[in-house]
Parts: structure tokens; C-alpha cells; sequence
């Protein structure tokens, strides 16, 4: 079983970043996959980001703002979100998987609870 934990989240004024932190507790060897998520209100989950090994996919409209990686010495992904803008509030998830760069929520197995990110104008 694995446990995702997310901090990092909170609010920021429009063009400022932040970096969200996912720490696993337990064994991630099963699942090589690691995903970040976000759910705004009244709107379906969407992918933002995953990384497998040291390959990396994103969301098209976010890569340029939004970096995935991961320090496997302190076992921690990071997600760093650099211009934010009113439209990334959501609540922001981590994920662990087996399916190289999944981009669907069904391809994850594990969940964090969940960060709040505000933007605001």
C-alpha cells in the first residue's frame, strides 16, 4: 500500500509560482509512474503532468509554465508552476502508476488528498 502526501499549495497573486511536494510513504518500486492532477470546481480532473524515470510528459498547455521532477534521494516529487494564472486554481493531486507517462486518471493507483492552489487576479 502507498500513501501520497502533497503540500506545498496555497495562495499567490497572478505571475507569482509555487512548488508542490508529493512524498510516498512506502515502496514506489511497483509503480514507476508518478502524475500530478488537478480539479477545479465544477470541472472534471485534468492531467497536468507525469514522469517515468527521467522522461516527462505534460499537459501542452501547461508545459511551458510547469516543470515535473523528482529526487529520488529524498523520494519526493516536485511539481514547480511558474506564471500562474486565475485559471490553475484547482485542487492539485499526485498520483503513482505503472503505465509509462500516463496521462489518464485510470492508469493511477495511488492518490494524494490533495492541495489547494488559489490563484487570484
Amino acid at each position: 500500500q502507498v500513501q501520497l502526501v502533497e503540500s506545498g499549495g496555497g495562495s499567490v497573486q497572478a505571475g507569482g509560482s509555487l512548488r508542490l511536494s508529493c512524498v510516498p510513504s512506502g515502496s514506489t518500486f511497483s509503480r514507476p509512474t508518478m502524475g500530478w492532477f488537478r480539479q477545479a470546481p465544477g470541472e472534471d480532473r485534468e492531467f497536468v503532468a507525469a514522469i517515468t524515470g527521467s522522461r516527462t510528459s505534460y499537459a501542452d498547455s501547461l508545459k511551458d509554465r510547469f516543470t515535473i521532477s523528482r529526487d529520488n534521494g529524498l523520494n519526493t516529487l516536485y511539481l514547480q508552476m511558474n506564471d500562474l494564472k486565475p485559471e490553475d486554481t484547482a485542487v492539485y493531486y499526485c498520483a503513482a502508476g505503472r503505465v509509462y507517462l500516463g496521462t489518464r486518471g485510470n492508469e493511477y493507483d495511488y492518490w494524494g488528498q490533495g492541495t489547494q492552489v488559489t490563484v487570484s487576479s
